[in-house]
């Protein structure tokens, strides 16, 4: 499984699009959110100068090769955007028809779980399934702690090429490594790594899961499909 025939919005700090980890032409768009959610379509808006949306959507390129990715800038001159924007980024997202939705961070902020709740069940009434950040230690992330969502955790001790399932109090949570795609000659510890990673190669393997259970139909449960499909590879070295 390569990912073909699966659509990612991937939602961070934009793209370097001339990166060598990167596919471009696999790129299908490129926007960038304002903290007040509004929306820029100017691709130059959405190129990353941060380098977090870069190996974010390396990592999950690397796992997902032939994934077709919407890339949406929320991350400007920090790691920090407003809810307004991360949720206008999803709802954009999911008008354009992806199959999921990356989002490696999120907020902790537990006045926001509503909303996101609402930006959640919109995307999953279109068959959208987000995939993100469980928690930021040991704080509760939102969208990603919410049921209805693919929530992921950090196994540093999970090679890079599995995941691992575990049962939680309110379902299940997917574990993986927070390493990116390695750099040559780079100790992994020197590069970018941490929650965000785990979750862009946890997209990764649910766009290959996404590839394996097909279409589920105008009103199927793509969640579950995926779901059980990722539990059957968990802990399987996904080559």
């Amino acid at each position: 499984m390569t990912g073909k025939g699966v659509r990612i919005g991937v939602i961070d700090s934009g793209l370097h699009p001339r990166h060598p980890h990167i596919t471009a032409e696999k790129v299908i768009g490129a926007v960038a959110v304002e903290r007040d959610g509004s929306i820029s379509e100017d691709a130059n808006e959405a190129l990353d100068r941060l380098g977090h949306g870069t190996a974010v959507t390396a990592a999950i390129q690397e796992k997902a090769p032939d994934a077709e990715l919407l890339i949406v800038r929320v991350f400007h001159d920090k790691l920090a955007a407003s809810a307004a924007a991360l949720v206008a980024a999803i709802d954009f997202c999911v008008d354009q028809g992806v199959d999921l939705i990356n989002l490696s961070l999120g907020s902790t902020n537990v006045a926001h779980r509503l909303v996101f709740q609402a930006a959640a069940e919109r995307a999953l009434a279109r068959d959208v399934l987000l995939v993100a950040a469980r928690s930021v230690g040991e704080e509760p992330c939102f969208p990603g702690a919410l049921p209805i969502v693919l929530g992921v955790g950090l196994d540093w001790d999970c090679p890079r090429d599995r995941f691992i399932v575990q049962p939680v109090s309110d379902g299940l949570a997917y574990m993986a490594s927070g390493y990116p795609r390695p750099i040559d000659g780079a100790p992994l510890q020197r590069n970018l790594h941490g929650i965000s990673f785990a979750v862009a190669q946890m997209t990764g393997f649910a766009a290959r899961a996404c590839q394996a259970v097909g279409d589920a139909g105008p009103t199927g449960d793509r969640r579950g499909l995926v779901c059980r499909q990722l539990e059957e590879w968990a802990a399987i070295p996904v080559a």
